[in-house]
């Protein structure tokens, strides 16, 4: 934690200074607690408040996308419920009724600014799966080209999984690296990222820019509020994951007066967490490394692990001795030591399972005669793209 502080100058992280924004597209992202209006129903006046803000950037030809929570606590105001449920077919079902009402308000919000919106539910399956990836990045531009406004939920009602905390948090930074945004604005109930719990510490001080990839900063994050389930530790994650893709992250208070429009022209309001090439490939194992399904494995010997394990190269089609289920290009697999059978990296495979099984244990010069002429691929699995998990 202190050689992560020292990294950084007190000036860089607490005075505020303006930013330079090249933005074309962003992503923002609101959460429960500021949409349901401390769970009195939907906070309508808010809602086409921020309708406002977006419009503005809109005219000015910025593409935005919205992520918004609200639909299970609009459920659960609906069904008069007196607290969120635990049990996920309540969930789910508050999920399905809420969601009813939430993209209704959004639509006639924008609607007002002559902005047609569209609606797009999605699980982390969607995303984790490549053909479903890419057919929801295709959907997302041809939207976008059209000059509709996406709005993005979880879909809560068809997970099988226990919905998880800050799902939309994350669901908002894989958006933004799907579509290759400029900008990622979370709107919460805090100002930004503290040192310290500000409600308990009057001394501490708020965070204005930081790396998102330091690590003290999930030393300091907090849990999730009542109405919502993320809270700062998942927009911390968030800002990491959106970090992969390159793209610089605000978390910032969405009570503050024109907050989004602020945001993009560059004015210090909340925490900016920012990116380099560096921190992409940290960002980028890391979500390697905690991706839980695994499309396919690779059986690999005891020199391609050496090389990978302790020599940190790019895995080799030549030291593949097995291929296992059926994957696509770019899918995530296991990399699994032949004589241990331990797990001993994960990473985003270049062939597809077919392919990989074409060229495995074939050295690179016979990639042409094997697929054909002008073959320009030629590692299974790059070290970029490559996650040790021993």
């Amino acid at each position: 934690m202190a050689d992560d502080i020292a990294n950084t100058t007190e000036e860089a992280r607490f005075i505020k200074q303006t930013r330079n924004f090249d933005i074309q597209r962003v992503i923002v992202k609101i959460g429960s607690s500021l949409l349901t209006n401390n769970g009195r129903g939907l906070d309508r006046t808010a809602i086409y408040e921020w309708a406002k803000q977006i419009a503005k950037l809109h005219k000015q030809g910025v593409e935005v996308l919205l992520v918004s929570s609200g639909a299970v606590a609009e459920g659960v105001v609906r069904m008069n419920l007196e607290e969120r449920p635990r049990k996920l077919a309540a969930l789910q079902a508050c999920a399905s009724i809420g969601q009813m009402g939430l993209i209704e308000t959004w639509w006639s919000a924008l609607i007002q600014h002559g902005i047609q919106s569209s609606q797009l539910l999605l699980t982390h399956d969607d995303l984790s799966n490549r053909s479903r990836y890419l057919n929801t990045t295709g959907a997302l531009t041809q939207l976008l080209d059209w000059r509709v406004l996406p709005v993005i939920n979880e879909n809560d009602t068809i997970t099988i999984d226990e919905i998880k905390f800050g799902d939309n948090d994350t669901l908002g930074a894989m958006a933004a690296a799907m579509v290759n945004a400029d900008l990622y604005i979370i709107l919460t109930d805090q100002e930004g990222v503290f040192t310290d719990n500000p409600r308990d510490n009057p001394n501490a001080k708020m965070i204005r820019q930081e790396r998102a990839m330091a690590d003290y900063l999930f030393d300091i994050a907090g849990d999730g509020g009542k109405l919502g389930r993320g809270g700062m530790l998942t927009k911390i994650r968030a800002g990491r994951l959106a970090a992969m893709g390159g793209c610089p992250t605000v978390i910032v208070s969405g009570a503050i007066d024109d907050v989004i429009t602020r945001v993009v022209s560059g004015e210090a309001v909340g925490t900016l967490l920012t990116t380099n090439d560096e921190d992409k490939i940290i960002a980028r194992k890391q979500w390697l490394a905690a991706h839980l399904r695994m499309s396919g494995t690779l059986i690999v010997d005891a020199g391609a692990a050496k090389a990978v394990v302790e020599h940190h190269k790019s895995l080799l089609p030549v030291g593949v001795v097995e291929v296992r289920g059926d994957f696509d290009e770019g899918d995530v697999v296991e990399v699994v030591h032949q004589d241990t059978g331990e797990r001993i990296a994960v990473g985003q495979v270049n062939f597809s399972s077919r392919d990989a099984c074409r060229v495995a244990r074939e050295r690179t010069e016979e990639f042409d005669k094997i697929l054909g002429n002008h073959e320009e691929r030629v590692v299974m699995v790059h070290r970029d793209n490559l996650a040790l998990t021993v």
